[in-house]
């Protein structure tokens, strides 16, 4: 299984302190150090996906749970209202997030800002966080990535302008987690609350079909 380049910030350091503890002859230690190198690999993990080929699909950005769907979502970014639909990753989740959509990236916006617990639906708009919006089909889409209790950063690998196509990587969140996915109001919302979702397979709306 692929895993996600980000990992190597703490495998690396932690398999070294493993392998000196081991020549040391500290065997108990060592295999705690093991353990923890083996739970970085597992939460960096980026397996493949099979991505819904059909135009009219749109996926999840994240895997998780649905935990709100807000249909009167309103802000500066999106005035003329917008469906929300936010899925809580806990650690045991994938973290990498991907494009619901085929779209141009339109704007990246940086929130610096609390680490309230991610099920906390202040967290959308009082925690750091990273929106991504891009240019679609169907108008604007939203991506926001939202660090939580424990996670601490936010990391966003696409930039202003870059073309994406549905299910390619933009980035990932360390630790645990929450995703929102933002649509136009007159998409079919498939997901509901309850929901598991996993990142660039799971349908969550369809594009409604254009009168001739």
């Amino acid at each position: 299984m692929p895993f996600d380049r980000e990992c190597l910030i703490f495998f690396i350091p932690l398999a070294m302190v493993a392998l000196a503890l081991f020549l040391f002859g500290l065997a108990k230690p060592a295999w705690a150090f093991v353990a923890l190198a083996a739970f970085v690999l597992f939460f960096f993990r980026d397996p493949s996906r099979v991505i819904p080929a059909d135009e009219d699909l749109i996926v999840s950005p994240a895997d998780g749970k649905v935990i709100r769907i807000d249909s009167s979502y309103q802000n500066d970014d999106f005035p003329d209202g917008a469906v929300c639909v936010s899925i809580f990753l806990s650690i045991f989740n994938v973290h990498v997030q991907r494009s619901p959509i085929a779209g141009t990236v339109a704007n990246k916006k940086y929130n610096k800002g609390l680490y309230l617990a991610a099920w906390n639906h202040k967290a959308s708009e009082d925690n750091e966080s990273n929106l991504t919006i891009f240019d679609t089909s169907i108008g604007k889409v939203g991506v926001k990535q939202i660090a939580g209790l424990v996670a601490r950063r936010v990391v966003t690998r696409v930039n202003v302008g870059q073309s994406l196509a549905k299910g390619e990587h933009i980035g990932l969140i360390r630790f645990g987690s929450r995703v929102d996915l933002i649509l136009p109001r007159n998409v079919e919302l498939l997901s509901k609350m309850g929901d598991k979702v996993s990142g660039g397979s799971t349908v969550m709306a369809r594009i409604p079909v254009k009168a001739d």
